[in-house]
């Protein structure tokens, strides 16, 4: 039997009529379920499923909503939702319209720590080579805190009490609710364009991990990794991580030891000292006696002129001297070689013949030495030498 024709819907009037029934009877529901196929749009609008082991249902989170959420869902992610269920008309889909969700497992709060701590890893914020050291002596120190809190009181004893002469600059800021991590950002950035603090202290005291929260957030990362000057992270107690600690370039366990760390304790300094003025003392001393023996011993080797030509004068002697020895042992050697000489050449001489008997004849017209008799004629005029004188003779007969 066919209904009659005023009872027959249009898909249009029964989807509207859906839609009404459910958006009047679930006006605020509570899901828990597995986020799947999460889709963020280029609107800023989430659209995603909620499932459980035998269901889903298809979710949307409007950009405003989906802004005010501290953590990013990911597929996976177990999750609390609450919103109000709607029908999409246009395909008949049934749809809930996330208003506020909770993450389930993690809370939210640990989740938006894990998932920023992991973003800022990915882009290397946390590497060791951005990581700067401190200063050894700073002049200036900034403190981005409160001015009215534990941490302030606890870093100024340690400063004064460890050291003196030093500058503080304080950044009073909000280090807890909706505008601290802004306020952190900015005074950090502030005292870098200002540049004269040498190194920064970031932090607060102890609380809650909500109450640390401003620490944990992205602006204040990314102004401490932007810093130029070296910046300590000191936030709550020794227990307590935040995403701050990881970013600074080095993270005290509280404010005081934060103070701790950027000084030096003055006796520490002074005890530096005096070890430096004992090497010097000790170098110097070394360096003098090193330099007096060096002039002892220039002074043993100078010598005065009247020393030097005395010392000449007296070298001079000793060659003269030497010289003088040296020439009478020559004449001596000569005299004697001389003397034999002329011991032979006398027993050589033709003079010693003639004086055992022998004589010699000398033409005396020319001179000649007569050697043979056959030589000379009758009347011949001969020069007798003889061993004592000689006498002028004439040759009567030639006997050959």
């Amino acid at each position: 039997m066919l209904p009659h024709s005023e009872k027959i819907l249009t898909v249009s009037r029964l989807n509207a009529l859906l839609k009404e029934t459910v958006e009047d009877n679930f006006v605020q529901v509570w899901v828990e379920g597995e986020i799947s196929n999460f889709t963020p749009a280029s609107s800023g609008h989430w659209y995603f499923s909620l499932k459980d082991e035998n269901a889903q249902i298809r979710c949307i989170m409007f950009r405003a909503q989906a802004r005010a959420l501290i953590f990013r869902p990911e597929n996976g992610s177990r999750v609390l939702c609450c919103g109000r269920i709607s029908l999409y008309t246009q395909r008949g889909d049934l749809q809930l319209i996330v208003e506020a969700m909770e993450a389930r497992g993690f809370g939210n709060l640990q989740l938006a720590f894990e998932q920023l701590k992991h973003k800022l890893m990915e882009e290397g914020l946390f590497d060791s080579q951005h990581k700067r050291p401190l200063p050894s002596f700073p002049q200036t120190i900034g403190i981005v805190t409160s001015a009215t809190g534990a941490a302030i009181h606890d870093i100024l004893t340690v400063l004064r009490r460890r050291s003196v002469g030093l500058r503080v600059l304080l950044r009073p800021v909000r280090v807890q609710g909706e505008e601290a991590a802004g306020e952190i950002a900015e005074a950090i950035a502030d005292l870098n364009r200002q540049g004269t603090a040498d190194v920064l202290i970031v932090g607060r005291g102890g609380g809650s991990l909500e109450d640390l929260w401003a620490f944990n957030e992205e602006k204040v990362a990314r102004a401490i990794h932007a810093s130029k000057i070296p910046v300590i992270s000191a936030v709550g107690h020794e227990v307590d991580v935040t995403i701050a600690d990881f970013v600074a370039d080095l993270r005290a366990p509280t404010p005081s030891a934060a103070a701790e760390l950027v000084v030096k304790n003055r006796q520490e300094l002074e005890g530096h000292v005096d070890h430096l003025i004992l090497r010097l003392a000790s170098q110097m001393g070394g360096r003098l006696h090193l330099m007096q023996e060096r002039l002892d011993g220039l002074a043993r080797r100078l010598r005065s002129p009247a020393q030097s030509l005395a010392m000449m004068k007296q070298q001079q002697e000793n060659l003269s001297l030497r010289l003088t020895r040296a020439m009478a042992r020559r004449l001596e050697t000569a005299g004697s070689h001389l003397g034999a000489t002329v011991a032979r050449l006398d027993t050589l001489s033709p003079l010693k013949t003639l004086t055992r008997g022998y004589a010699i004849a000398f033409r005396e017209d020319t001179g000649d030495i007569v050697r043979r008799a056959g030589e000379l004629a009758p009347g011949d005029q001969l020069k007798i030498r003889f061993g004592q004188g000689s006498a002028v003779v004439q040759v009567k007969k030639v006997l050959p």
